[in-house]
């Protein structure tokens, strides 16, 4: 992945803050996006701290931040963050506004994080466009920019040019799908084990957790989730991966919809998937090595989940990412 307007230098991200920030949010882009990794052997991102108002910025927690750079680092960024925002009926500063308008017209990719889509909503930039935001604020969000598609149940939007993520963890799956966008899921899935995050959760799961998780099981599920990974070419079902975690059917069921919002072979489809991707990308080998790898039992059902969650065939997956590949160029 090459920045598109210097076809030898890595894409730019700016991180934006503002006085009243959250460190959180603010933190997780900083760690996700700065650090060097020579290790994945690409041409990892440039990162630019970015205050949107002068002076140190007054963080969350009376903490006083000096950042590097201003609003006009944004003029040179290939993708934007915008990690929140203090009071969602407070009018951002106008030259950040102007700065990210400006960015957006000249082809750059933003992204928020949590209350951060209202900064991109007061810029005018989701108007006819789904976007999500922290649930307690989609109401908020639905009702002071009705121009706006908001989706109140979903973990981020990604609408190509515009990106917008709900509560403040979730921006972390969000920013890995940018990752993944940009260097491959090879990459991505390197990114999240160094950071010790699961490598994808699809962006149609519920933000919301119905029931709490009883204490001891999430530990329990977190080791067969593990097994499952290390084990996806073998056949499972319920009644197996029940006696694999020492649980009744009926609790795997449930504890397994409270923490992912999916069930038992849900879950294992979508890791499957993922897991068929990287191989599309990384190999060449033919499908049915794929599929088999992969754990589906047959190339017709390999195709048919694939298509399920991607919309692409295995083929033209494969295709698509050789094609844009060689647009990156080499050494990416």
């Amino acid at each position: 992945m090459l920045s598109p307007h210097d076809p030898h230098a890595p894409p730019t991200v700016a991180i934006v803050a503002c006085h009243g920030q959250g460190l959180f949010e603010f933190g997780c882009a900083v760690g996700l996006f700065a650090p060097v990794r020579p290790e994945l052997e690409v041409a990892w991102y440039t990162t630019l701290l970015c205050a949107a108002e002068p002076g140190a910025l007054r963080m969350l927690g009376s903490a006083d931040v000096q950042l590097p750079h201003g609003l006009d680092a944004l003029d040179r960024a290939d993708t934007i963050i915008v990690p929140g925002w203090r009071t969602p009926a407070e009018r951002p500063p106008q030259p950040l506004l102007d700065a990210l308008v400006r960015a957006h017209g000249r082809g750059a990719r933003i992204a928020s994080i949590c209350s951060g889509a209202f900064v991109l909503a007061w810029a005018g930039l989701l108007d006819g466009r789904s976007a999500t935001t922290h649930w307690r604020l989609t109401d908020t969000l639905a009702r002071d920019f009705p121009a706006i598609t908001v989706r109140e149940d979903v973990l981020y939007v990604d609408t190509g040019s515009i990106v917008t993520s709900a509560g403040s963890a979730t921006g972390m799956d969000m920013m890995l799908h940018l990752v993944r966008k940009d260097y491959g899921a090879h990459v991505a899935n390197l990114v999240a084990e160094r950071l010790v995050l699961a490598p994808w959760r699809d962006a149609e799961r519920s933000q919301r957790v119905v029931r709490s998780i009883p204490k001891g099981e999430p530990t329990r599920l977190a080791r067969l989730m593990e097994w499952m990974r290390r084990n996806l070419r073998e056949e499972h079902s319920l009644k197996s991966l029940s006696e694999q975690a020492a649980l009744s059917q009926r609790t795997l069921q449930r504890q397994f919809l409270d923490a992912t919002g999916l069930s038992p072979i849900d879950w294992l489809i979508r890791e499957r998937v993922a897991f068929a991707r990287e191989l599309l990308e990384t190999t060449d080998r033919p499908l049915h090595w794929v599929a088999e790898q992969a754990g589906f039992g047959s190339q017709e059902s390999f195709r048919r989940h694939f298509r399920g969650q991607t919309e692409l065939s295995p083929t033209t997956y494969r295709e698509r990412h050789r094609d844009a590949a060689a647009a990156r160029g080499p050494g990416c």
